[in-house]
C-alpha cells in the first residue's frame, strides 16, 4: 500500500440525523470519518458493526454517546475516546455549548 493523502473536500459526505458524517478512508483493513454535531444535535440511531470494532474520539466538545438497547449514556470531552464493541447500536448527543467534532474509526471495516 502506498501513502495516501485524502482532504477534506475528497472525503464523502453524509447525514444521520443532525449528525454531518464525512468518511475520509475505507480500506479492506479499516475505514475512518469524522462526525460533526451542533449543540442539541443528535444523530441517528446507528445500528451497530457486527464484525467491526468502533472507536470514538472526541476532537472538540462534548458529547453523550448513547446505547439504547442498554440505556446506557457515556458522557464523553475533549480528548475522550470511547471503544464500542461490536453490533452495539448507538448515537451521539452534542450537550456542549460549542460545535462537537468526533473522529470515529471501524476495524476491520464493514464489507
Amino acid at each position: 500500500m502506498e501513502v495516501k493523502i485524502v482532504r477534506k473536500s475528497e472525503a464523502r459526505n453524509f447525514m444521520e440525523g443532525d449528525e454531518h458524517c464525512r468518511e475520509y478512508l475505507k480500506t479492506d483493513r479499516i475505514t475512518f470519518g469524522t462526525s460533526t454535531l451542533l449543540p442539541g444535535q443528535r444523530g441517528t440511531v446507528d445500528k451497530g458493526h457486527p464484525g467491526s470494532h468502533e472507536i470514538f474520539f472526541v476532537s472538540r466538545g462534548q458529547v453523550l454517546l448513547h446505547v439504547p438497547d442498554r440505556n446506557l449514556y457515556y458522557e464523553l470531552r475533549e480528548e475522550d475516546i470511547i471503544l464500542m464493541p461490536e453490533g452495539v447500536p448507538h448515537t451521539l448527543i452534542n450537550v456542549g455549548e460549542e460545535k462537537a467534532v468526533i473522529t470515529w474509526s471501524l476495524a476491520p471495516p464493514e464489507k
